[in-house]
Order: C-alpha cells, then sequence, then structure tokens
C-alpha cells in the first residue's frame, strides 16, 4: 500500500495518537509494488522458423541430451565433468551462500532474545568534610530481553522478497553453468575424436605420397616419368607434411581444454579422449520441441526476470524507510550487590514497551534511493527485454546453422565419394597406358584434399549440434 510520505509526517506531528492508530491499520501491508512475472509478456513462439526441416523433431529436448549419441565415453567424460569441474563447484558455492542468505533475512521475521550477565566491581574516593574516605562497590546483574520488529510497511518482508529472488538467480546461474559445463565437454570430445580422425587421414596421405614420390623418382630415372612429375609430387609431400603440425596443435589444445573441463591437470588426459577414433554421432533426429516453451526453458531469460523480481523488491525495501521503525521489546532481570540476593523479591527488574525511529523531516536521501531503485528495475527490465530476444535469435541462428551445416557436409561427402573415384578412374586407366602418371597424381591430390574437408565437415556438424542443444536451453526444464 502506498501512502504520501508529507501527509504521514503531518499526522506524526500534529496527532501521534491517530499516527500510531493508522500505523496498526496499516499492519500486514507493504509499501512499494508487487511483482508480477514478466515472462508471460515476453513473445513465446509458437513453432521455430525451421522447426519443420527434415534433420530436427518436434519432441522434447531430454535432459540427458548427450545421450543421444549412444557414447559410453562421452557419458562418463559429462559424469565426471558434473563432479569436479571448477567452474560449476564456484557456482555451487554461490549458490549455498545465496541460500543461507535467503534463510538470514527470514530471521528478521523472528524475536531477537538476548541474556546477558555482569558482575560489576568499582572503587571511589569520597570525602567527608576533609578526609578522603575509600568505597567499594559490587554489583550483580542477570537480564532477559526480547525485542521484535513490527514490520508494519513490510521493510522485512520485501527484504526476504529480494533475498529469494536473488536465490533463485543463482540458482539459476548454477544451471547456467552446468549446462555450459556438459556442452563445453561433448565439444571437446567431438573435437578430440575428429582431430585424431583428421590425423590419422593426413598421415595416411602423407605415406601414400611418400611411396609416390619415390616411384615417380624411379620412374624418372628408367626415362619413364618426368621431372615435372617429380616436383609436383614433391610439393604435394611438402603441403601435406605442413599440414600435419596444425592438425597435431589443434588436437593437444583439445585435450588439454577437455582436461581442465574435467579438474585435471594437461598430463592427466582421459585415455578414451585420445584413443578414439570415430567422433559420436546422432542416432535419432535433433529433438527441438516445439518452441512455446523455449523462454521458460533458457537459464539467461529465467535470471534475468528473476533479477527484476529482486529489483521490484528493493524499491519496497527502499520506501519503507520513508515510514516509521517500530519495535516492541520487554525485559526482565534482577540487580543486586550480592550474588546470594539476585532473586530475592527486592531485586527484581522489568521494563516493557514501544520504540518508533523515523527520520524526519529530512526525507531527501531516502527520497533518492526510491528513485535510484525505480531506475535499477528499468535497467531490468530493459536487459530482460534483451536477454529474451537474444534468447530467440540465437536458437533460431543455431537452427538455421545446423541445417546449412547439413547441407554443406553432404556437400562435402559427394565431393569426396566422386574424387575417390576419380583416382580409382585415372590409376587404372594410367595402368592401361592411357593417362599420363601426372594426372594420376593430381586425382589422388583431390581425393586426399576431399577425405581432409570431410572430417573437417563432420567436426563442424558436430560442434553445431552441441550449439543447438545450448541453444534450446540444454535439456532444462526450468525452475
Amino acid at each position: 500500500m502506498k501512502t504520501h510520505p508529507m501527509r504521514k509526517q503531518s499526522f506524526a506531528f500534529n496527532k501521534p495518537g491517530l499516527s500510531l492508530a493508522v500505523a496498526l491499520l496499516l499492519a500486514g501491508c507493504a509499501v512499494g509494488p508487487d511483482y508480477k512475472s514478466v515472462l508471460p509478456q515476453a513473445p513465446a513462439q509458437a513453432a521455430f522458423i525451421n522447426g519443420t526441416a527434415p534433420a530436427l523433431s518436434s519432441d522434447a529436448v531430454p535432459a540427458d541430451w548427450w545421450k543421444l549419441y549412444q557414447d559410453p565415453a562421452l557419458d562418463a567424460l559429462v559424469e565426471d565433468a558434473l563432479k569436479a569441474n571448477t567452474d560449476l563447484r564456484v557456482a555451487a558455492a554461490n549458490m549455498e551462500r545465496a541460500e543461507a542468505q535467503w534463510r538470514e533475512s527470514r530471521v528478521q521475521l523472528l524475536p531477537s532474545t538476548t541474556v546477558a550477565a555482569s558482575d560489576t566491581h568499582s572503587r571511589q574516593v569520597v570525602f567527608l568534610g576533609t578526609t578522603p574516605l575509600s568505597v567499594q562497590n559490587t554489583v550483580y546483574n542477570v537480564n532477559l530481553s526480547i525485542a521484535y520488529q513490527v514490520d508494519l510497511f513490510g521493510r522485512v518482508r520485501r527484504a526476504i522478497e529480494a533475498a529469494r529472488a536473488d536465490t533463485d538467480a543463482v540458482r539459476v546461474a548454477y544451471e547456467a553453468t552446468r549446462i555450459t559445463v556438459v556442452a563445453a565437454t561433448v565439444r571437446s570430445y567431438a573435437a578430440a575424436c575428429h582431430s585424431n580422425r583428421q590425423l590419422d587421414i593426413v598421415q595416411q596421405n602423407l605415406t601414400l605420397q611418400n611411396k609416390r614420390l619415390e616411384l615417380t623418382r624411379q620412374l624418372l630415372a628408367s626415362g619413364r616419368g618426368t621431372a615435372m612429375a617429380v616436383s609436383t609430387i614433391s610439393a604435394q609431400v611438402a603441403q601435406t607434411r605442413a599440414l600435419l603440425p596444425q592438425v597435431q596443435a589443434r588436437r593437444q589444445a583439445t585435450l588439454y581444454q577437455l582436461a581442465a573441463l574435467l579438474g585435471l591437470t594437461p598430463q592427466q588426459v582421459p585415455a578414451a579422449a585420445i584413443a578414439c577414433n570415430k567422433a559420436p554421432m546422432l542416432a535419432s533426429l535433433v529433438p527441438v520441441g516445439d518452441g512455446a516453451q523455449l523462454l521458460r526453458r533458457r537459464p539467461d531469460v529465467l535470471q534475468a526476470e528473476r533479477t527484476l523480481a529482486a529489483s521490484t523488491a528493493r524499491v519496497g525495501i527502499a520506501t519503507a524507510d520513508l515510514y516509521p521503525t517500530v519495535s516492541l521489546g520487554a525485559g526482565i532481570g534482577t540487580a543486586a550487590r550480592t550474588s546470594g540476593d539476585l532473586f530475592s523479591s527486592g531485586s527484581q527488574i522489568w521494563n516493557y514497551g514501544p520504540a518508533i525511529s523515523w527520520t524526519f523531516p529530512n526525507i531527501v536521501g531516502t527520497l533518492a534511493r526510491v528513485r535510484e531503485a525505480k531506475s535499477t528495475v528499468d535497467a531490468a527490465v530493459a536487459r530482460f527485454d534483451g536477454t529474451w530476444l537474444n534468447a530467440l535469435r540465437e536458437t533460431e541462428t543455431a537452427l538455421d546453422g545446423y541445417i546449412k551445416g547439413l547441407e554443406q557436409r553432404a556437400a562435402l561427402a559427394d565431393v569426396s565419394t566422386h574424387s575417390t573415384e576419380a583416382a580409382r578412374l585415372a590409376q587404372l586407366r594410367f595402368d592401361a597406358g592411357q593417362l599420363n602418371y601426372l594426372d594420376v597424381l593430381q586425382a589422388e591430390l583431390a581425393a586426399a584434399d576431399a577425405r581432409v574437408n570431410l572430417v573437417a565437415g563432420d567436426a563442424a556438424v558436430t560442434a553445431l549440434q552441441v550449439d543447438l542443444f545450448l541453444a534450446l536451453g540444454g535439456g532444462w526444464s526450468g525452475i
């Protein structure tokens, strides 16, 4: 309930009794705006633009989407990453801290109790005429006091709302980290497998080319070859040899990245990633859902929404500072000069009553804090809108990229198939004396390049699949 601050001030000074009565009537109200989720206001898609592509399925994305690859080694690596990844451990600690802060905020609704005991000894000098006289005093005290802040204007309740929303935001941040770690693990493992495969192909090509180079030199020595053929195959060998360290460096970088994701040192690279020669492939269509619940599955969207909720609650906290704070307190205890008299009837002391505090009339600073809190809400609203727009953009981009990646991979497969067949036919024609050996070398070079490019295409498709799962929320169902 919102109340004009200046009107409340006139009540406090002119009619204090009426002010207290109004305050009691307001008990249970909380100043500031009541938050309503903005998620329903964000446009949820009924269908993805590319959702009907043959490579996609309208089934919901499963929480353990990486198991669609049906690779036990990958499953084990993801499980290890979820247990040991350092970013995930930080996110878990942040979540525990947020939970503790929320529990701490709830304690403000309960009365506080204080028990105190003291044994005070003092000595002072008094003068009886001109004669100094030393007087010693001993006082024993035992007190029990109870204080309770009456949350008339909802300051405490708004603080609990803010803490609850902050905790939800941190929980969502944990899920976002978890999804990212899983995606990075799958991507790194698949990239390592592709690199291993590409490295094998390059080494096979290099071995084959060295054999061809030796044969070409023999043909030249026997008068059947040409110097141009020797130079051409030599350049081919050098080019392949130059490609080898590049592929090796990329492979090692991928393996080291995977080790870091698993909380391991570079010396502890998993053997499964070193040995794998065949990258995981999906055994089914990619499930993308229908898009209607996309914004509720995206952790970044939910985190932005929870941050907005917390900012809205803090407007109420700032607004409550415009109104008085009422506390109720009571205490009971004893005071005596000897410990034996502490609990005698004459030593008992007690007190009770309300305490009202109000920063008046200097409310300029409080009004500034209210405006600051409202500006923070405006920024949070804009950030939320930007987040869901980005979520839609990322998802549609990932869908389009995956479909185009499949088309490119299919084209690369055709190139590889036809290049391999062309190299085979060239060799047959050379054996029949119908073709120059230089043409055979060119055909084999084209086939080797096509095989390397096909492996790179396979790696790109896998990476695009992971990006798509990540854009779809990683299979998370939301809070």
